[in-house]
């Protein structure tokens, strides 16, 4: 192989990356308008919520969780990434490895816009009073701890977790079966149960929660980012021989 030959090699990757990029948000709703549509029908149920307990005369800061709503989607997109696009992709010779960094960016650039919009959204409830109601959707205080961009760390993070856990287990799907992935999900499902009963025997709830209180924000995205790149790891070795 001449010189020329393998710059053009190196020059290839990420063009196709960003072709299987554009391959996945041929269908935008899956990567962006769901997601916005699951995260603005949370948000304004919530403030409907925040207007008849501002009705009843609770004025007190009011608090929801529903902005982690978009997150659980976040999984079924993962699951769905693989599944429908992967034999897509081989069928259009596109490389495992370019399939799996392509789908990755993908989802990072939707984790960064949900993240984006929560950050703006808590900027504007802190300028506002929780919009007039004392009521505060995106600005939860131990999500800002750290300011904008803890803020925003945590949500890209949450996001890029969400959906690589639900890719990692379509690999699986993909490469060993449904009795596999089943038999993983519920090892997994018992060995946080006999977690939860060690912490518990030991009496050391205490001890877990204020180790999650000492890490903070930053140090529980930075965490979350390891547990995914652990996870994406063993989807790519898992897709190497994954049958499309």
């Amino acid at each position: 192989m001449t010189t020329l030959d393998v710059t053009r090699d190196r020059a290839r990757v990420p063009n196709r990356t960003l072709g299987v990029v554009r391959m996945q948000l041929i269908n935008r709703q899956t990567y962006i308008w769901i997601p916005l549509i699951i995260l603005g029908g949370a948000f304004a149920l919530t403030l409907a919520i925040y207007a008849i307990l501002q009705n009843a005369g609770i004025d007190g800061p009011k608090y929801g969780g529903g902005g982690q709503a978009p997150l659980w989607y976040f999984m079924v997109v993962g699951i769905q990434a693989l599944t429908l696009t992967f034999p897509f992709s081989q069928a259009m010779s596109v490389t495992r490895r370019e399939f799996y960094l392509g789908t990755l960016l993908t989802a990072a650039l939707t984790s960064a816009i949900l993240a984006g919009i929560s950050v703006i959204g808590g900027l504007i409830e802190m300028a506002t009073d929780g919009w007039g109601m004392n009521g505060y959707f995106f600005g939860l205080p131990w999500i800002w701890e750290a300011g904008p961009g803890g803020a925003f760390l945590l949500n890209f993070v949450a996001a890029m977790l969400f959906f690589v856990i639900g890719f990692w287990a379509a690999t699986i799907y993909k490469r060993f079966g449904a009795v596999a992935l089943t038999i993983v999900l519920v090892g997994i499902g018992v060995l946080l149960v006999a977690g939860l009963w060690l912490v518990g025997r030991m009496d050391a709830w205490a001890a877990v929660f204020g180790w999650f209180g000492s890490v903070g924000v930053v140090g529980l995205s930075l965490w979350g980012g390891l547990l995914g790149a652990v996870l994406a790891g063993i989807a790519f070795l898992t897709l190497r021989r994954a049958i499309p």
